[in-house]
């Protein structure tokens, strides 16, 4: 345990260096929040003031937090990892005496750590200011959000990994990130709440883990969802992180034997 508490520290000490990138991307999560916020209060002003359990107050709460999360869940993914097999360079951290998945997850969790304060706060602070937050008023809000949060950026994680380890039988990952990236884009409930979606959609929405990294943390956290409505909601991520996590082992167990029976 130790030892990845150090990887996590010095992977947040590492991010904390890059001052220019981190400010350049508080002041994009910023501008396209608001790009966001507006689109949003245009369709609930056009459905009556309410659209699907949303109002104003709530929208501009879900699309701040959705801002604020965005980095440190990194929904998107990372491609590290692909380009270190490609590269050969997954041998080496297949050598060290850590578990792959581990080292890596803990240096996830020491990059979440810094861009949840460094680009993440800053845009919620300035949402707040400018369009107001519906903030929950059960304190349990705030615990059970904080530990979906955890839950998200594992789900998230986990997902990403098993887009990674793909690399071990693809020579090139990039149209699999673009169609994962895409879906998840779509049915994560980034650009909309899953609620507005048709019901059909919304169907095959909950069939996926996509919600449990955007949509369940945020209602979860700003109590839109009350607590003890949002423990099935937290029991579904944590279902989701079982069932990824055991496959991202079958997935990263099958590569280094496939990698071990061409020599590599």
């Amino acid at each position: 345990m130790p030892t990845y508490w150090s990887i996590a520290s010095a992977s947040f000490r590492q991010y904390s260096t890059y001052r220019m990138a981190t400010a350049a991307g508080v002041f994009t999560n910023t501008v396209f929040g608001f790009i966001r916020a507006s689109i949003m209060f245009a369709a609930i002003a056009s459905a009556g003031g309410e659209l699907n359990g949303y109002t104003i107050a709530q929208a501009a709460t879900y699309v701040w937090l959705g801002q604020a999360l965005l980095a440190p869940i990194e929904a998107f993914g990372t491609r590290e990892v692909s380009q270190r097999v490609h590269q050969g360079d997954v041998a080496i951290d297949l050598l060290r005496p850590t578990s792959f998945l581990g080292l890596h997850y803990a240096q996830k969790l020491g990059r979440s750590g810094f861009l949840l304060l460094g680009r993440g706060i800053p845009p919620l602070v300035v949402g707040a200011l400018v369009t107001g937050l519906a903030l929950p008023e059960s304190p349990l809000s705030y615990l059970l959000g904080a530990f979906s949060l955890l839950l998200a950026i594992t789900v998230a994680f986990l997902a990403d990994m098993m887009v990674n380890l793909a690399a071990f039988w693809l020579l090139e990952t990039r149209g699999l990130t673009i169609v994962y990236n895409a879906v998840m884009n779509l049915l994560s409930g980034f650009l909309i709440p899953i609620l507005w979606f048709p019901d059909w959609l919304l169907t095959i929405a909950r069939a996926t883990p996509f919600p449990s990294m955007i949509q369940t943390p945020i209602d979860t956290l700003s109590g839109r969802v009350p607590p003890l409505e949002a423990l099935p909601l937290v029991a579904t991520q944590a279902g989701w992180l079982i069932v990824l996590a055991l496959m991202a082992h079958l997935m990263l167990r099958a590569g280094v034997r496939s990698v071990e029976v061409q020599g590599g």
